[in-house]
């Protein structure tokens, strides 16, 4: 299917899911914002007034001072003054929270500047039950065999963070569960795909989606990649700013390896030689501005592009992610995965939960079932994919 047959998806049909996070879940994220911490009357200030704006308004740019005014500038120049329902979602989303960041003065001069808006509910995840959960778990699959746990260690890095209208987050199960379904299954594909090739293990990037739980099973994923060779060196790559809520910043990798480190058993061990391969390079850290930008990655700039061609593989992980790399629209569920991702610079595996009406690869029985079934499969996290393409 071409790219004009498939519709680009904008909040401006009723009833829909990026309606509902346009007009229900910005607004309830600004409310929870706002509670995270004592923000002054500046902050406050502009916290309504694009809160205001979102009600009903007008899309304005960013203020002249901004740093990246003229990037985004460039990129919203055909949306500036249409309503928030009437441009792309991928864009929208992205803006909202580039604008949200501008209220609180996270890139601002003053005593707010560099304050992740986000990190309460970040913190309150890792001190939570489901994290001891993952921890106890993530001890118990040390003991199965390589290929075995690596299998359990993929499916325990699919469950994620999701933020609802209330701000919530929703966990996975225990040692290798994902309380998902899952609906396409290439986890062996996967397997094959990161087999070392007669030249040895490489490079193998891992693009990061959720921090918290999410973060820390994937975070046992590379050690084990590193572990068992199937990797020479892993980077990294989260977002240089907090983005899309609950999305992995360079402070939640470090949470999270501390977290790790503090874990029962054999979990304390992923930690500490996650610490030592940050300080021998063997695991590096990335943050490029790209991954806040309101793009696919079929519009990747050249740098990142030309890294990303270096790898045996990258695994590409949520649904932000995935939206990004398959392109942001209506497609037929069945429309096949691997000529959509193509253009993507390395092998990939894309693992995502289900949360967005974007959904590629699946069989027609399948789909089938689950549109005469449930109402809302496309976006109600209940289901999961394991995908790979290239290689």
């Amino acid at each position: 299917m071409a790219d004009d047959e498939a519709p680009v998806i904008r909040g401006n049909i009723p009833g829909s899911f990026p309606r509902s996070v346009l007009e229900e879940r910005h607004p309830a994220l600004i409310d929870r914002v706002r509670r995270s911490f004592p923000y002054g009357a500046e902050q406050q200030r502009a916290l309504d007034a694009l809160l205001n704006e979102i009600d009903g308004g007008d899309i304005t740019p960013l203020p002249e001072e901004a740093h990246d005014h003229g990037r985004w500038a460039e990129w919203g120049y055909p949306h500036h003054g249409r309503r928030w329902l009437d441009v792309p979602f991928l864009w929208a989303e992205s803006f909202f929270h580039r604008r949200l960041l501008e209220a609180v003065s996270y890139f601002g001069p003053g005593p707010w500047r560099g304050l992740d808006p986000f990190a309460p509910v970040k913190h309150a995840e890792l001190r939570s039950e489901g994290v001891d959960l993952l921890l106890v778990a993530l001890h118990d699959l040390g003991a199965l065999p390589a290929e075995e746990r690596l299998r359990a260690l993929l499916l325990t890095s699919l469950p994620g963070n999701r933020a609802d209208p209330g701000f919530e987050t929703v966990s996975g199960g225990g040692p290798g569960e994902c309380r998902a379904t899952l609906v396409v299954d290439e986890v062996t594909a996967a397997r094959d795909l990161l087999e070392p090739g007669p030249e040895g293990p490489g490079t193998v990037s891992v693009i990061a989606g959720h921090s918290g739980r999410e973060l820390i099973a994937d975070l046992a994923v590379i050690d084990h990649l590193l572990v068992h060779g199937l990797a020479d060196r892993v980077v990294l790559h989260v977002k240089p700013a907090p983005h899309h809520v609950s999305d992995a910043v360079l402070a939640d990798v470090m949470h999270g390896v501390r977290r790790l480190s503090f874990g029962p058993g054999r979990t304390a061990g992923i930690g500490e030689r996650l610490w030592e391969a940050i300080g021998t390079d063997r695991l590096r850290l990335s943050a490029h501005p790209f991954f806040c930008a309101p793009l696919t990655f079929a519009e990747m700039p050249t740098d990142l592009r030309n890294e990303l061609a270096g790898c045996t593989v990258s695994l590409l992980k949520g649904d932000l992610n995935y939206r990004r790399l398959v392109g942001d629209r209506l497609w037929p569920a069945t429309t096949p995965f691997a000529p959509l991702a193509a253009h993507f610079p390395s092998p990939v595996v894309a693992l995502r939960l289900l949360g967005s009406d974007v959904v590629t690869g699946l069989p027609a029985g399948t789909v089938n079932r689950l549109t005469a079934t449930e109402d809302d499969w496309r976006i109600s996290g209940a289901h999961a994919v394991v995908q790979t393409a290239g290689g």
